[in-house]
């Protein structure tokens, strides 16, 4: 089975980008199931009911998000009747709308937050434990996106779960790495996938507005940038018997 893993979309462009060169990226790789986490498509931060039918058009098989996940609160509500396949992280405490997994076509995708420099939310890595061991079954695949700032962290994470899932790959600082590779146990690993996003900005966002916060220190309104856009994304081939990878490619596309 073939898995395309998308990185954090950025606004209208990542969106435009998206719808015109998915299809035919994934014709190229023979792709089965494509994962795309969608937490910053709304304005660059958030996503919406509308922006998550978008990216399902485009071809999502299921939406992954983060920390930015309730800036739009009308998410909610899609989270609760289950109407589009969006999950939020699964270490969310108790009562929090939605769910931190979901599984399709025999394929479990989990969404995982970290801690370090980020919210004190419950621990993901006793809260993913918590999932496998309840599973009664044994999926095709599992896909673990660990939406993470501190690099230490996603790799620990990566190295826990070696062996049990089919892969962990990173999300959330927007910039690629290049450190994707298979774990000794059999677990694919990358700890950033980067952005589908435009190429000449601070993370997607226009650079000046950026600059200003760094120089001032006073909060501003970020825009996204314009101009070219990158994408970036992996592709996880796993072997359903064993449900662990067997190779993870990196992919990066330049859109004018």
């Amino acid at each position: 089975m073939k898995i395309l893993v998308i990185g954090d979309v950025i606004g209208k462009p990542g969106r435009d980008a998206l719808r015109d060169i998915l299809p035919g990226l994934k014709q190229e790789y023979k792709i089965d199931f494509t994962v795309i986490n969608g937490e910053n498509t709304a304005g660059g931060i958030g996503i919406t009911p509308a922006t998550a039918q978008d990216l399902i058009s485009a071809g999502a098989d299921v939406i992954t998000t983060g920390n930015h996940v309730w800036k739009h609160r009308d998410i909610a509500t899609v989270m609760e009747d289950e109407s589009l396949p969006v999950i939020r992280p699964l270490n969310y405490p108790p009562g929090v709308p939605g769910q931190g997994y979901i599984l399709k076509n025999k394929v479990l995708v989990v969404n995982l937050m970290g801690r370090t420099f980020m919210y004190d939310i419950d621990c993901p890595f006793r809260s993913i434990d918590n999932l496998i061991t309840k599973l009664n079954f044994k999926p095709s695949a599992i896909i673990v996106d660990f939406h993470a700032e501190a690099t230490s962290e996603k790799m620990a994470l990566g190295f826990y779960l070696d062996g049990r899932v089919s892969a962990v790959l990173g999300t959330h600082t927007h910039v690629a790495t290049c450190d994707t590779r298979l774990l000794p146990k059999g677990t694919a690993y990358v700890s950033d996938i980067g952005m589908v996003g435009p190429i000449d900005s601070i993370i997607g966002d226009e650079p000046d507005s950026v600059i200003q916060r760094f120089l001032t220190g006073i909060p501003g309104r970020l825009s996204v940038a314009q101009g070219r856009v990158m994408l970036n994304a992996v592709v996880v081939t796993v072997n359903t018997k064993t449900g662990l990878a067997t190779s993870i490619e990196r992919i990066y596309r330049e859109i004018s």
